[in-house]
Formats: C-alpha cells, sequence, structure tokens
C-alpha cells in the first residue's frame, strides 16, 4: 500500500511539472507546415499559441514558430528583431511582455509555446526556427539554451524539425543531436554540400528552387528532404505538389489541403516530364524542336524559330504572331526557307503572317498519361492556337492512320469555345467523323486556364479546369478506331487563317498576339512508364 501511494505522489509531481517520459507523435502524413501557425483564416497573431493550436486543429505535418532570445537570456516566440518597437537582445522579457499580443495572449516563452505545443496534439510536429545572432558564440549560446529547454521540457518526440538561416546553428545541432531533423534556409548551398554537413534537409524560398529545378533530384537522390517557403498561391503550391516535396511551408494550409485533394497525384500519377518556363530566350532545346515553313490545312503563317515568334520571358513561353512585310534573317536563316516565303508571298493576295509551332518529337513521347498545360489564348478573327498530339510512326503510316490528339483547339470567330478532338483513319474531318466535343471558356484571353488530357488504354477524357467536356472511349475494334496503344508527341502551335481558323477571314488589326504558357506537365501512373 506504501508502495501504491509513494507512485501516485510521484506520477501526480511529473504531470503538474509536465516531465513525464517522453510521449510518441505521428506526424500527419501530409507536406502542410503551417508557417508561424495557422494564423490567417482566423485572423490570429502571428506565432501565437492561438494560431499554433489551429494548425494542429488543421492537423498539418507541421507548425513552424520563430525563437529569439531577450537580454535576460529568456527564449520567446516571435519573429522579427524587436517587438512593439523594442530590440528584443537589447530588452528583458518582463518589459517585452508587457504588450500582448493583438489577441490578448501574452508574448509567449518557448518554454509555454513548446508545452501548449505538447498539450490534446497527436499529428503535429513542432517546426523549431532558430533565429541568427550577430556572432558565432552567440548562435551556439541560444542554440544550446534551445536544446536544453526541449530536453527540460520532454519534447523531443514533438519536435518536427529544426530549421535555420545560420549554418553555424544548424552544424551546433548536428552535434549535440545526431539525429535530429535538421533545413536550411538561405538557400545559397547546393544538396551535396547540406550532405556533407549532416543536415537532413533543405527548406528553400520557391523562387529559388524554381531557378534552379536540378537541386529537387539532387536532394532526392542524396535522401535530403525538400521543403519550400513560403508557397501561397495554388500556382506555386502545385508546382511543389507535383515535383512530390515532403513539406510545403504556407500562410494559406487551408487552400495546400484543397489543392491536394485536386493533385494528379492523388490518382497515382507521378511527374515524369515538364517545362516550368524559370529561363529566358529560346525554348529549352533539350525539349524543345521547331517545324518551319508553312505546313498544313492551307494556314497563312509561316513557321519560324525566331525570338519574336517564340521565347521565354518573365517564366512564360510566348508563341507570338506577327504580319512582316519582310523576310528577316533571322527566321530560321536557311535558304529554303526564304525562298519558300518568296514563293508563297508571289502566289498570296493576302497578307503575310510568321508564328511559332513548337513539338516534342524526337525528344520525348509518350503512351497514356495525364498531359497539362496551363495558358492563355490568342485573341483574334482568323486566330488558331492548338495545343495537340501526333503519333510517333505518323511518318510511317501517314496521317490519319497515326492517330492525332487536339487537347485543345480555340478559333478567334468562336471566342468563348474551345474544342477537344479525337482524328483516327475511321474518325477525322475529311469524312466529317471526328469525335470531338466543345466547351463554353469564360476569358480565354485575360486568364490562364488548365486544358488537359487523361489517357489511358481504355479511354481518353479532355478537360478543363477540371471538368471532363469530351471522352472519347477504346472501342477495342482495330487501330483505325483506336491508334492510341503507342507513343505521341506533344504539338503548340498559333496558326493564321486555314481550313478552320480562316473560315471567317483574317482581321490583321489585331496583330501581333501571344499564346502564353505557363508550364507544361505530363504525368503518368507507374504502369504507364513501362
Amino acid at each position: 500500500m506504501r508502495f501504491v501511494s509513494i507512485f501516485i505522489i510521484a506520477l501526480l509531481f511529473f504531470s503538474c511539472n509536465n516531465f513525464l517520459p517522453d510521449k510518441k507523435i505521428e506526424f500527419a502524413e501530409n507536406p502542410v507546415v503551417a508557417h508561424r501557425g495557422a494564423w490567417k483564416a482566423k485572423n490570429l497573431p502571428e506565432n501565437s499559441i492561438a494560431a499554433l493550436k489551429e494548425a494542429i486543429n488543421l492537423k498539418c505535418t507541421g507548425s513552424e514558430f520563430d525563437v529569439r532570445i531577450t537580454k535576460d537570456n529568456i527564449l520567446i516566440v516571435t519573429h522579427d528583431h524587436d517587438y512593439n518597437d523594442l530590440i528584443i537582445e537589447e530588452t528583458n522579457y518582463e518589459e517585452l511582455a508587457k504588450s500582448p499580443l493583438f489577441n490578448g495572449e501574452k508574448l509567449p516563452t518557448l518554454k509555454e509555446y513548446l508545452l501548449a505545443g505538447m498539450d490534446n496534439n497527436a499529428s503535429t510536429g513542432l517546426v523549431l526556427e532558430i533565429k541568427p545572432r550577430a556572432t558565432k558564440e552567440k548562435n551556439i549560446f541560444i542554440t544550446d539554451k534551445v536544446l536544453a529547454l526541449v530536453d527540460e521540457v520532454k519534447a523531443e518526440n514533438y519536435i518536427h524539425s529544426y530549421i535555420s538561416f545560420s549554418l553555424d546553428i544548424l552544424k551546433r545541432i548536428v552535434e549535440k543531436k545526431p539525429t535530429a531533423k535538421t533545413q536550411y534556409l538561405d538557400g545559397s548551398k547546393s544538396p551535396e554540400f547540406l550532405k556533407e554537413a549532416g543536415i537532413s534537409g533543405l527548406d528553400y524560398l520557391v523562387y529559388k528552387l524554381k531557378i534552379k529545378p536540378q537541386q529537387i533530384q539532387e536532394a532526392k537522390n542524396l535522401g535530403i528532404t525538400l521543403n519550400a517557403w513560403t508557397a501561397n498561391s495554388a500556382e506555386d503550391i502545385d508546382w511543389l505538389l507535383a515535383n512530390e516535396f515532403d513539406y510545403i511551408t504556407t500562410n494559406e494550409p487551408e487552400l495546400v489541403f484543397q489543392r491536394i485533394k485536386k493533385s494528379p497525384l492523388q490518382k497515382g500519377y507521378s511527374l515524369v516530364w515538364s517545362d516550368e518556363f524559370n529561363y529566358k530566350g529560346k525554348p529549352d532545346p533539350a525539349k524543345w524542336g521547331y517545324d518551319y515553313g508553312f505546313i498544313a490545312n492551307q494556314e497563312e503563317q509561316y513557321y519560324t524559330d525566331s525570338l519574336k515568334n517564340t521565347r521565354v520571358e518573365d517564366g512564360k513561353l510566348i508563341i507570338e504572331t506577327h504580319i512582316e512585310t519582310i523576310v528577316n534573317k533571322d527566321y530560321g536563316n536557311p535558304e529554303f526557307l526564304k525562298k519558300s516565303w518568296k514563293k508563297y508571298a508571289a502566289e498570296r493576295k493576302t497578307g503575310k503572317y510568321t508564328a511559332a509551332r513548337l513539338t516534342t518529337k524526337d525528344l520525348a513521347s509518350w503512351k497514356y498519361g495525364r498531359f497539362e498545360i496551363k495558358a492563355k489564348l490568342p485573341e483574334g478573327v482568323g486566330l488558331w492556337p492548338a495545343i495537340w498530339m501526333l503519333g510517333e510512326n505518323k511518318t510511317e503510316v501517314g496521317w490519319p492512320e497515326a492517330g492525332e490528339i487536339d487537347i485543345m483547339e480555340h478559333v478567334g470567330f468562336n471566342n468563348d469555345t474551345i474544342f477537344g478532338t479525337v482524328h483516327t483513319k475511321a474518325y477525322n474531318h475529311n469524312k466529317n467523323t471526328e469525335q470531338g466535343r466543345s466547351i463554353f471558356i469564360e476569358k480565354p484571353y485575360n486568364d490562364f486556364n488548365v486544358f488537359a488530357l487523361e489517357w489511358t488504354p481504355e479511354k481518353m477524357d479532355f478537360i478543363l479546369n477540371d471538368t471532363v467536356y469530351n471522352t472519347f472511349k477504346n472501342e477495342h475494334k482495330t487501330t483505325a478506331e483506336w491508334p492510341f496503344d503507342q507513343p505521341f508527341y506533344l504539338i503548340l502551335n498559333v496558326a493564321v487563317g486555314g481550313m478552320l481558323g480562316g473560315r471567317k477571314g483574317i482581321d490583321d488589326s489585331v496583330f501581333p498576339q501571344q499564346m502564353v504558357v505557363e508550364y507544361v506537365r505530363v504525368y503518368q501512373k507507374e504502369k504507364e512508364k513501362e
């Protein structure tokens, strides 16, 4: 009986003092890290305990917060180096705490914050950022204080990761806690450098990763975890999801959860090829080739590889149409191009136009998958932009035997509609049997829209902004109906005039016009990659 009484007294003592042995926590299986807590949607103070509790309520995998130290060596949770115009490192905590947060909370100490994060929390890890100080010695001092406090309150199992802009701080953590998860924030170091330094992850600004996308695969190959901050737009979130980042640090955790539900990854797809156009100049020659001259469909444009007609700028691919009065020497350069232009100009009574047609032919092709292109279309009667695919065997068997998949076609005289169409030997426009449907599109010239195709051995779904508007099913007859069990390559172009685009003439007053492409992404399921 005496032993039981002693045990109960000891248990009460440890409970009251929050010094029970470390409790295990299973971090939520999602990539969402709430930046300074989940504060924005409910108008809570950043780095407040209320924002932390909301992140826990949302079941984010992590909630990030910032740690600084006061003049009297109290660790506190706040972002800026000053608080209500008081320099934190020059002010005692008691003075700082006289000014509450705008929701009435006291400025939290790290101890209070950790204890709050351990209370009623089964899935949200604490992402602890240690703010750098002026010298290496001061960085080591604050780091040791933080680690000692984490041990004191038995919070280690709740720490998702330690993050910092300071290599000194992260190296000190690795030295004292070799198994701790660490992430470097500055963005200036390669994954290889971090690996050699013993730092287990990177957490870089989204735009820094977009301009160095090669670091993503490098990190994956080295086992370096991938995080990015601060992703607050659907555009950035979708890009991070597509590239299968381990974590996404955001002020918009609710939005990330929404985008996760819409991600192709939820259907078992993974990204196998993409161009995000995060460079300048000519389209990447490892991904895109050109078609030249006058090609088909009685179209009146001359396709070139000139920067005037196609280029990458401001993170977008531009395909631009022009009225031309002379043959510019930049347009492809070969003499046969100039000759074909002169022959065309002599035979035609109409105006002369230039444009571009990009293709992945001989560079990349795919059998089945999800093809997703985000683009804004050119405006004007006579224009005919298209995003489409041709069978890799077209050279051998010809068209339409090889098959054609028109992911998106638009004609300027029908300014609120796009088409998704399939052409085969049995179904094609020469026979008026093509398999296509249209859908209303709002603001195709002002807004970016996502044009997608999901292609399996059984069917093709044509999609505009998550809405399936045309389904073409495999009838399991012959290749005359379904020549789509072979690789196809992509084509992006803007035509002028032609059998479809020119049915109501060409309005020369609209030139120049652009199709602007934000990204092209190709996803496949594991079995489709074979």
